[in-house]
C-alpha cells in the first residue's frame, strides 16, 4: 500500500540518528523528564512569569479564535478526519528525539510546517494547539502557565510565518516545481520556524526575569542548535511532501489552492498516517535519543543544570497542582515506574517499556478524538444557520 511506504519513509528519517537512552528525573514544572523523551521548544513554567504567561495566552487565544472562524467557514467532511490523523501523527513524532551529532543534544519533528502545507495555517494551528494541550494535561509535558508561549512558539511561527513567507513563496505550485526546490524550501522554512520559536523562548524567558539565564549566552546557544533541528525537520517534511506528490497529488493541489477536499479518496493517506502514528508512538519511541533537547541543552550550558525550580508564586503552584492531578501518565510512563536507580548509567537499549507504548498509543488516540470532535463542532456550527432557514 502506498500509505505504508509513506509511514516507512517518515519513520526511517526519524530513526536516522537515534542512540540508546537512559532515564532522568523530573517534575511537572521542571525541565527534564523521567523517560528522557524531552521536547524541542516546549517551555516549562520555571521559565515564565505569570505576566508573560498571561500575555502569551492572550496572543495564542486571539490567533486560535481567528483560526477557528476561518476553519469553520471552509471545513468539509474530509478535512476533519485528516486533521485528526495528522494530529495523532505529530503527537507520536514529538515523542521521538533524534541526536544532533557532535553536540550531546537532540531534537524532534515539531510538525507545524507539515500541517500547514497539508491543512492550511489556520487548521494547522488548531491541531498543534490540541497536541500541546494533551501533552501538558495528560503527560505533564510543557507547563500549563507556559502553554500560550508554546502554542505561539511551535504553532504560530511555523504556520503563520514560515509557511506563507518562506515555503509557499519558494514552492508556488507543489505539483510542478522541482523536487530539489521542494526540499530546499522545506528545510529553509522549517529552520525559519524553529529559529523564530527559539528566539521566542529566549525573549519570553528574558522578559519574565525569574531565571538566571543571561540573554546573550542563552540566545547564542539556542539559535545554532535549532538550525540543526530545523534542518532535520525540513528534510522529513520535504520527503513526506514529495511522497504525497506521487501518491496523492490532488491533496497537495487542493491544499495549495485552499480548496475543499470533498470527493478525494483519502483513505490510503488516513491509514498511512494512522499506522505511522501507532507504530511510532507505540514501538519506535523505545529508541528515542537519551540526550537533552535543544532547550534543556542550552540551559545546561549556561547554568550547569538542565532543571530549574519554578518560583513559589500562586500561579506556578496552581499550574503544578493541576498537572499533578490530570497527568495520568507523567513523562510518558506509568507513575509507579519511579526514577532511575543511582549508578544505573546505561540500561538496556532499546528501552522497551509498556508505559511508553501505552502513552504513545493512548496519546495519539486522544489527540485524534479531540481534533475530530473539535472539527465536528465547528462544522455543525457552520451548517446550523443554513439548516434553520
Amino acid at each position: 500500500m502506498a500509505s505504508s511506504r509513506l509511514a516507512a519513509a517518515a519513520v526511517a528519517r526519524l530513526c536516522k540518528s537515534w542512540h540508546p537512552g537512559w532515564p532522568g528525573t523530573g517534575r511537572p514544572d521542571g525541565l527534564t523528564h523521567r523517560t528522557g523523551r524531552t521536547t524541542a521548544v516546549h517551555m516549562a513554567d520555571a521559565l515564565i512569569s505569570p505576566a508573560v504567561g498571561g500575555a502569551m495566552y492572550a496572543a495564542a487565544g486571539t490567533t486560535l479564535a481567528y483560526s477557528a472562524r476561518k476553519v469553520r467557514a471552509s471545513l468539509d467532511e474530509k478535512k476533519a478526519p485528516l486533521m485528526g490523523v495528522l494530529g495523532a501523527f505529530v503527537f507520536a513524532a514529538q515523542m521521538i528525539n533524534f541526536s544532533i551529532p557532535g553536540t550531546g543534544s537532540s531534537g524532534h519533528l515539531v510538525g507545524g510546517l507539515l500541517l500547514a502545507i497539508l491543512l492550511g495555517p489556520e487548521a494547522a494551528l488548531l491541531v498543534i494547539a490540541s497536541v500541546l494541550v494533551v501533552q501538558a494535561l495528560l503527560f505533564a509535558d510543557g507547563g500549563l502557565l507556559a502553554l500560550g508561549c508554546n502554542i505561539v512558539n511551535m504553532g504560530v511561527t511555523s504556520a503563520f510565518v514560515a509557511f506563507p513567507l518562506v515555503w509557499r513563496r519558494l514552492v508556488g505550485d507543489p505539483l510542478t516545481v522541482s523536487r530539489g526546490r521542494v526540499m530546499l524550501a522545506s528545510v529553509l522554512a522549517a529552520v525559519a520556524g524553529l529559529e523564530l520559536g527559539a528566539l521566542g523562548v529566549v525573549l519570553e524567558t528574558t522578559a519574565s526575569g525569574i531565571s538566571a539565564l543571561p540573554f546573550g549566552k542563552f540566545i547564542l546557544l539556542m539559535l545554532p542548535i535549532h538550525v540543526a533541528i530545523g534542518a532535520v525537520e525540513g528534510l522529513v517534511t520535504g520527503a513526506v511532501v514529495l511522497f504525497l506528490r506521487e501518491a496523492q497529488p490532488d491533496l497537495l493541489d487542493r491544499a495549495a489552492r485552499r480548496q475543499s477536499l470533498g470527493g478525494l479518496r483519502l483513505r490510503p493517506v488516513l491509514a498511512g498516517f494512522a499506522v505511522a502514528a501507532l507504530v511510532t508512538g507505540g514501538v519506535v519511541a523505545w529508541f528515542a535519543s537519551p540526550y537533552a533537547d535543544g532547550l534543556e541543552w542550552s540551559i545546561a550550558k549556561v547554568t550547569g543544570s538542565e532543571e530549574l525550580a519554578a518560583p513559589a508564586t500562586a500561579a506556578h503552584e496552581a499550574s503544578t497542582e493541576v498537572q499533578e492531578k490530570t497527568a495520568i501518565l507523567p513523562d510518558y510512563a506509568f507513575p509507579a515506574g519511579g526514577p532511575a536507580r543511582a549508578g544505573e548509567a546505561e540500561p538496556a537499549w532499546p528501552a522497551v517499556d509498556a508505559g511508553t507504548t501505552v502513552s504513545g498509543v493512548a496519546g495519539a488516540l486522544v489527540v485524534l478524538a479531540v481534533v475530530v470532535l473539535a472539527g465536528l463542532v465547528l462544522r455543525r456550527r457552520a451548517t446550523a444557520p443554513r439548516s434553520s432557514q
